[in-house]
C-alpha cells in the first residue's frame, strides 16, 4: 500500500468489481422471475397495499426504507424494467466496459445497481429479509468507489471491505459461540447438514460423515470466523514499514483470506445458501494483496496514480462509512447481540451473522390437494417444490448463487408460532391455479387445473442412512405425519 493507493490490490479490484456485479446480475434475475407472484399487484403480498399503507403519514413513511415506488407509482411493469435496467448495467460491470472510463463512471453504474436494488428490498417484506439481501446492497455501495482500470484502488476503499467481511465473519462466529450449545460442544454441524433450510446434491453425504469430522467442521469454522478475520488488516503495516517486509505482510493477509475463501466453498459444496457463500467468497478476495498494478500516470495526485478529486471522494466516503459503522462495532461486542441488522435507512454498516441455534430436526409442510369433491374419501397428491424436499427419491438440486425465495420462506413456517399470511394467499392461489404462482413450483400435479380442495400435512424429513438408500433408492425418509391445514376449498 502506498498512502491513498491501494497499488498491491489491483486484482481483488477485480475481482471485487466483477463478481459483485456477477451478484447483482442473478438477484435482477431472481427478482425478475419471482417478485411478481410473490409480491406484485396480484402477489401473495401485494407491494402496492405496503406503499398506500406507508405514504398514508409521515410516520408510516419514515419506517420504509428509500425507495423508487414512493416516488414512482408500483406496477408490474416497472418492476420489469428496473429488472432489466439492472441486469444490462450487471452484464456490462462484469465484461469491465465501465471500468474502462473515469472512475465516476463505474460509481454512477454501481450506484444504480445499489439504489435499483435497495428499492426492491425496501418492500420486499418477508421475502426480501434475508441478511445477504443487505449484504448486497452494501457490498454495491462499497464497489462503487474502487475507480477504473487505470489506476489503483483507494485503500480507503480496500480497508472498508475488510472491515466489511471482518463484521459478516467475526459477527457470525460471535452469534454462534453466544447461541446454541451445539456450538460449543462442537456438535453442530451432526445436525446441521439434515436440517438446513435448502440442503443442496452433497449434503446427504456430508451429514453421513462421521462424528470426529463433523466436530473438526464446527472447531474449523470457530477459526476461520472469530481468528481468522483479524489477519485481514495486517496489510494495513505497509504503511509504515519497509518495503523489505510488504511481502510477508502481504502473504499473511492473503493466506487469512484463503482461509474464508476456502470454507466458504465447503458450505457451497454442501448446501444451498443463495448467494450468501458467494459473496463472502468475492469480498475475501479484498484482502489478497499482489505486487501487480498499474503504473501511476503524470499529473495524478500525490503520484498515487489517483485524481485528487477522487481522493477526496472516497476519503469523504470512508469517514462517513466508518461513523455508520459505530453501531455494528458496538453490536459484535454487546451482550444481546443482533444478526442481520441495519441501522440507518440505506442500509449501510449493518451487522450480520446466521445460524445462532441449529435445528435438530427437519419438519417441512408438504401441501396437498384433490380434484375430489369428498375430501374425506379422496385421493390427495402432492405439489413440489423446486428446492425444499419432498419426494423420497429426489435428490436436491444446486441452485445456489440464484435464490428461491417461496422455498426459503416454507422452511421458516415450521420454527413460527402460526402460519403466516402469505401462506395462507398461497393455498389461495393454488386453489385458482394461478399460473405465475404454479411456475414457481417443480410440479403441479393437476396440470394447471383447479384443485377442488387443498390442505397441509407436517412430516419429520431426515436423511436416509446407506443401508436404507440401498434397500429401496430413497434419500430422504419421512414418518410422524400430521394434518397441520384441515382442507380448504373456495368459498367453503
Amino acid at each position: 500500500m502506498d498512502g491513498f493507493a491501494a497499488v498491491d490490490f489491483g486484482f481483488a479490484r477485480e475481482v471485487l468489481q466483477r463478481g459483485i456485479a456477477a451478484l447483482y446480475l442473478v438477484a435482477f434475475l431472481s427478482t425478475l422471475n419471482q417478485f411478481r407472484p410473490l409480491l406484485g399487484e396480484r402477489g401473495l403480498l401485494p407491494v402496492p397495499d405496503l406503499i398506500a399503507w406507508a405514504t398514508s403519514s409521515p410516520a408510516r413513511r419514515r419506517m420504509l426504507h428509500p425507495t423508487l415506488f414512493t416516488r414512482i407509482r408500483y406496477t408490474d411493469r416497472r418492476l420489469v424494467a428496473l429488472c432489466w435496467t439492472g441486469m444490462v448495467i450487471a452484464v456490462a460491470l462484469v465484461i469491465g466496459i465501465p471500468q474502462l472510463a473515469p472512475p465516476w463512471v463505474p460509481m454512477l453504474c454501481f450506484l444504480a445497481l445499489w439504489f435499483g436494488y435497495l428499492s426492491i428490498t425496501s418492500v420486499g417484506q418477508t421475502f426480501y429479509g434475508f441478511g445477504w439481501e443487505m449484504l448486497l446492497v452494501e457490498a454495491g455501495f462499497l464497489a462503487a468507489f474502487l475507480g477504473s482500470a487505470d489506476q489503483p484502488p483507494p485503500t480507503v476503499i480496500i480497508v472498508l471491505f475488510w472491515w466489511l467481511v471482518f463484521r459478516l465473519e467475526f459477527g457470525a462466529g460471535m452469534i454462534k459461540i453466544r447461541g446454541g450449545r451445539e456450538w460449543r460442544d462442537l456438535t453442530a454441524l451432526m445436525y446441521h447438514h439434515e436440517t438446513q433450510p435448502m440442503p443442496g446434491p452433497l449434503s446427504r453425504q456430508a451429514h453421513l460423515l462421521p462424528r470426529w469430522f463433523h466436530k473438526g467442521e464446527v472447531l474449523g469454522n470457530h477459526v476461520a470466523q472469530l481468528v481468522v478475520p483479524f489477519f485481514l488488516f495486517v496489510p494495513l503495516v505497509t504503511l509504515f514499514t519497509p518495503d523489505s517486509v510488504d511481502a510477508i505482510l502481504l502473504m499473511i493477509g492473503a493466506i487469512a483470506a484463503a482461509i474464508i475463501i476456502l470454507t466458504q466453498l465447503w458450505l457451497v459444496l454442501t448446501g444451498n445458501f443463495a448467494w450468501l457463500n458467494w459473496a463472502t467468497i468475492v469480498l475475501a478476495f479484498s484482502g489478497i494483496g499482489l505486487a501487480w498494478g498499474p503504473e501511476p500516470a503524470e499529473g495524478r495526485f500525490a503520484a498515487s496514480g489517483i485524481p485528487l478529486y477522487w481522493v477526496i471522494i472516497t476519503s469523504v466516503i470512508g469517514l462517513a462509512l466508518i461513523a455508520l459503522s459505530w453501531p455494528a462495532l458496538r453490536n459484535l461486542f454487546a451482550h444481546r447481540q443482533m444478526m442481520n441488522a441495519s441501522f440507518n435507512r440505506w442500509q449501510l454498516g449493518n451487522a450480520y451473522g446466521a445460524f445462532g441455534t441449529v435445528t435438530k430436526q427437519r419438519i417441512e409442510y408438504v401441501v396437498e390437494g384433490t380434484t375430489d369433491a369428498d375430501p374425506d374419501a379422496a385421493d390427495w397428491r402432492e405439489y413440489e417444490f423446486k428446492g425444499k424436499p419432498g419426494a423420497l427419491r429426489r435428490i436436491p438440486r444446486q441452485f445456489a448463487p440464484y435464490h428461491l425465495r417461496l422455498d426459503w420462506l416454507m422452511w421458516f413456517l415450521p420454527l413460527g408460532r402460526s402460519l403466516d399470511d402469505w401462506f395462507t394467499m398461497f393455498l389461495v392461489r393454488l386453489l385458482e391455479a394461478d399460473r405465475p404462482t404454479l411456475r414457481m413450483l417443480r410440479h403441479d400435479p393437476f396440470n394447471g387445473e383447479r384443485p377442488a380442495w387443498v390442505r397441509v400435512v407436517s412430516y419429520r424429513y431426515r436423511f436416509a442412512t446407506r443401508a436404507e438408500h440401498r434397500e429401496a433408492g430413497v434419500v430422504w425418509v419421512r414418518d410422524r405425519r400430521h394434518v397441520l391445514v384441515r382442507p380448504l376449498g373456495l368459498g367453503r
